[in-house]
């Protein structure tokens, strides 16, 4: 039995530490927070993205507070980070109040996710050089909250072990818009080898991958030890490395110099994802596999998908009228909330979004076209609309 491990410390250390609450004092979370897409237009602007908007079903908080709230379960938010972009680090801030302002890492400028979590893992180093660090998106919906935070636990506890380890969705359709990980060799309760990553399938593979039963939903969550992370930057991308250290170094000079070397050095990083630029080239990676109701929450058509909904399918608001209508999704995203009666007569497998200044109307199948109507609004100089 001693020689099952997560890889590089034995078993017996592992049981050890599920006993031990301590073994989540050097336990650092980093919220990824810079995003700020088109496809939940009109409710997400520029200023105002996905991540600040209340759209999970059946609840009124806005999905970055959401994922900070449930981190808390297991860290304190005083060891919980948020990157974000510089344009967005007022309306970040103001989401989350809770969390301390030295704790918000604001790029300069978009370099993807390998960048920002390279920066994140400098500045939790500098604090614990023996963190643990985890690395969660900041807009995805998670049903089974105490599920997640048991399997982010042993995400956790695998990490500390010293291998660099993620988060598996077990599927439950066959998905064509998610990358996928083929499960290897078992390791300890829910931990795996990751035999490979796979990029997002077409569907006649994604549904051989969910009739063999050993591909899990790349969940983007990933769990590092910081010394472990940075040595793999340091062995990957090394021009990636050369410049976070001489952001890191400039920390001695003071706050002004820092400032100054972050508006210098970080727009010239390597923009590449953390997955390409590190993380598929180490030869052990872990993962631990499992359900938790988790969305990535990627379209209208996501929202509509786990609102309750009546028995025609349809998922509205109060004030809709429906006559003959069916799978429709109706929201309101007013700021003073909407009391305008809606009303649908034959209607069909709609998304309708109302904001105070725009409407969209398109059907499901065609959610993904939303970015069509974002570059006519470009084309037209509105910007009050993005």
């Amino acid at each position: 039995m001693a020689s099952a491990d997560f890889g590089h410390e034995p078993l017996q250390a592992w049981l050890v530490s599920t006993r031990c609450v301590a073994c989540m004092s050097n336990v650092y979370a980093v919220i990824l927070a810079g995003g700020s897409g088109t496809r939940f237009w009109p409710a997400s602007r520029r200023l105002r993205p996905k991540q600040l908007l209340p759209i999970a079903p059946g609840s009124d908080e806005a999905l970055i507070r959401s994922t900070a709230r449930r981190l808390t379960a297991l860290i304190p938010t005083e060891r919980i980070l948020v990157s974000t972009n510089a344009a967005l680090l007022e309306a970040t801030r103001a989401a989350l109040p809770d969390i301390p302002a030295e704790n918000f890492l604001a790029e300069p400028a978009p370099r993807n996710t390998a960048p920002c979590i390279g920066w994140a893992n400098s500045v939790i180093a500098r604090r614990d050089p023996k963190a643990v660090m985890a690395v969660l998106p900041s807009d995805h919906h998670i049903a089974d909250e105490p599920a997640f935070v048991s399997m982010l636990t042993e995400a956790i506890q695998s990490a500390q072990a010293g291998v660099v380890t993620t988060i598996g969705v077990e599927p439950t359709r066959p998905e064509t818009g998610y990358g996928y990980i083929e499960v290897g060799a078992p390791l300890l309760g829910r931990t795996f080898r990751v035999q490979r990553f796979v990029e997002k399938p077409d569907r006649a593979k994604a549904q051989e991958y969910l009739l063999q039963g050993n591909y899990l939903w790349n969940s983007g969550m990933f769990f590092f030890r910081v010394d472990i992370l940075g040595a793999a930057i340091q062995s990957h991308m090394p021009e990636l490395d050369t410049g976070l250290r001489q952001i890191e170094a400039a920390f001695a000079q003071g706050p002004s110099a820092y400032a100054q070397t972050l508006e210098r050095v970080f727009p010239h990083l390597p923009s590449i994802s953390i997955d390409y630029g590190v993380i598929e080239k180490e030869s052990e990676l872990n993962v631990v596999r499992g359900g938790f109701g988790w969305s990535d929450l990627g379209s209208w058509p996501s929202v509509w998908e786990l609102s309750a909904q009546d028995s025609d399918g349809n998922a509205v608001t109060p004030t809709t009228l429906l006559v003959d209508s069916h799978r429709n999704l109706v929201q309101s995203m007013q700021t003073g909330g909407s009391k305008r009666i809606m009303a649908l007569v034959g209607i069909d497998d709609l998304c309708i979004i109302e904001t105070d200044d725009a409407c969209l109307i398109l059907p499901r199948e065609r959610a993904q076209d939303v970015r069509a109507v974002v570059e006519l609004l470009k084309e037209k100089g509105r910007q009050d609309l993005l």
